[in-house]
């Protein structure tokens, strides 16, 4: 958690099963207040029944929840200071944009002066004042997310959740809204968990991000601790674009590792035993190509991937691919069979035990 900020939100050991599908294992979690924070995996992991847990839409079989310090597992849904943006906008098609708007306003039963007051302060705060008379289905999907998003934050929720709130739009309007959703983070200072499958919206907006796998979380910390101290192999492979090189290996004795591409000396030993078989994993930004005389592993370009201003290229040698990250004018001449010597720098290695995937160094 954030240093030196109170805990806005604690998970200890919540598990949920429907039937024999357990959703949620022991999932345990801290977020700061005001932390923008990540939950990130595939689908089926637990992301969506981790926040509506947290919303009170569904009640855990065993653990805890506290939510500003205060035990709230079982607590009613409307005393929780949390409001929800589903992945679907579920916007109200026959209700007009400032109708929707004041909809929850109106559950709480508010005044009138209030509830026209909120809605312009939230129809200008997400430049939508020209579209408060217009219904759902005459917006474009970017404006339909804001509309959603307005509904939760006229509310002015403690806590915000954000289930895979970008799915149904389009790469620019998902570009669009992640800096909506920063801007916005930054103007109203609120706590949001935000729950996506997108490596890139995790790494781009998280603070801090919790990685899950079978209902639990299996890794929490900022983008740069995930990056370069993965706790396993899962971690270090859901995580960095492209996808981190991967090579069977085993353990040799002292600080080498013996490779398909010849033996490697480590600037420090794996924990493990001499023979033991490992992992070797490498991102594709930590290799580069020999110098001119410096010893490197001998491969052969496989395929060259332009992508503007950097390619990405893979390359053959003993029967494996490894991909790495050059410059446009550093690829601009090479093609498919051509020779290229790949420089691999032992301190840039990650080791992992080949059986359950677990970091060894």
């Amino acid at each position: 958690m954030a240093e030196g900020r109170k805990p806005a939100l604690r998970l200890s050991g919540i598990s949920k099963a429907y039937g024999r599908t357990a959703a949620l294992r022991d999932l345990s979690f801290e977020v700061a207040e005001g932390c923008f924070f990540a939950l990130f995996g595939p689908s089926s992991v637990g992301k969506t029944t981790a926040l509506r847990t947290i919303a009170g839409l569904v009640r855990p079989d065993r653990g805890r929840l506290e939510i500003g310090g205060v035990e709230a597992t079982n607590a009613p849904i409307a005393g929780r200071g949390v409001s929800m943006v589903f992945q679907s906008f579920a916007l109200y098609p026959h209700l007009t944009v400032a109708e929707n708007f004041a909809y929850p306003l109106r559950e709480q039963r508010l005044g009138k002066a209030v509830i026209e007051a909120r809605v312009r302060e939230t129809a200008t705060m997400l430049k939508l004042g020209h579209r408060l008379g217009q219904k759902p289905a005459t917006l474009s999907g970017g404006e339909q997310q804001r509309v959603a998003l307005g509904r939760s934050l006229i509310q002015r929720p403690r806590i915000l959740l954000l289930d895979e709130p970008l799915t149904n739009l389009d790469a620019k309007l998902r570009h669009d809204m992640r800096a909506e959703f920063k801007r916005l983070h930054r103007l109203l200072g609120m706590t949001v968990v935000y729950a996506t499958p997108d490596e890139l919206e995790a790494l781009a907006m998280g603070e801090e991000i919790a990685v899950m796998r079978d209902g639990t979380v299996v890794q929490r910390g900022t983008p740069d601790e995930l990056y370069e101290r993965p706790a396993d192999l899962y971690v270090a492979s859901k995580i960095g674009s492209p996808a981190i090189n991967v090579v069977e290996v085993r353990l040799g004795n002292g600080n080498r590792l013996d490779t398909p591409f010849g033996p490697i000396g480590l600037p420090r030993p794996a924990n493990g035993a001499s023979g033991e078989a490992a992992m070797l994993g490498i991102r594709p930004s930590d290799l580069r190509a020999s110098r001119p005389g410096e010893a490197g592993v001998a491969a052969r370009v496989h395929l060259v991937e332009p992508l503007g201003d950097v390619t990405i290229v893979a390359l053959e040698s003993a029967n494996h691919m490894l991909r790495l990250v050059l410059s446009e004018q550093q690829a601009a001449n090479l093609k498919p069979g051509d020779p290229f010597t790949v420089a691999i720098d032992p301190g840039k290695i990650h080791v992992f035990r080949a059986h359950d995937g677990q970091a060894m160094r």
